[in-house]
């Protein structure tokens, strides 16, 4: 849920290169459900509805991270921060065998971007888990 669907849907396109798949407006032109793309990931995303369904930004903020696997994540958050997303961590190579960056949207939502590095087996990614959070 977002305050601002619209204005989020074009910050996505600009920030994260989002295509708008679909999108139904309600009778006073808020969004009911719009659907958007980015990179073959699809989010589903609408105006708030109140307490009930707030907004980040309504209540505090989230405790929610979306994760998006996506082709250049260096790329993607440099276009993003440069759309206007806070950089809560810059692009790093991860125990796990993924490229990851998390930013912040002005709507008060997390992302974290993943570009995928090399697969690996549930013992080597515990075992390299083990090393880096000790």
């Amino acid at each position: 849920m977002v305050d601002g669907a619209t204005h989020a849907i074009d910050f996505y396109t600009r920030a994260f290169g989002a295509d708008e798949l679909f999108r139904l407006d309600g009778p006073d032109g808020r969004i009911v459900h719009a659907e958007i793309s980015i990179q073959g990931s699809t989010i589903m995303l609408g105006d708030a509805e109140g307490p009930l369904l707030g907004a980040p930004t309504a209540v505090g903020g989230t405790t929610v991270a979306l994760h998006v696997f996506v082709d250049d994540v260096d790329a993607l958050t440099r276009r993003a921060t440069a759309a206007g997303a806070e950089l809560l961590r810059p692009p790093a190579d991860q125990f796990h065998g993924d490229r990851t960056a998390m930013v912040k949207d002005p709507y008060g939502h997390v992302w974290v971007f993943l570009t995928h590095l090399e697969d690996l087996t549930p013992d080597e990614v515990a075992r390299r888990a083990r090393e880096v959070l000790r």
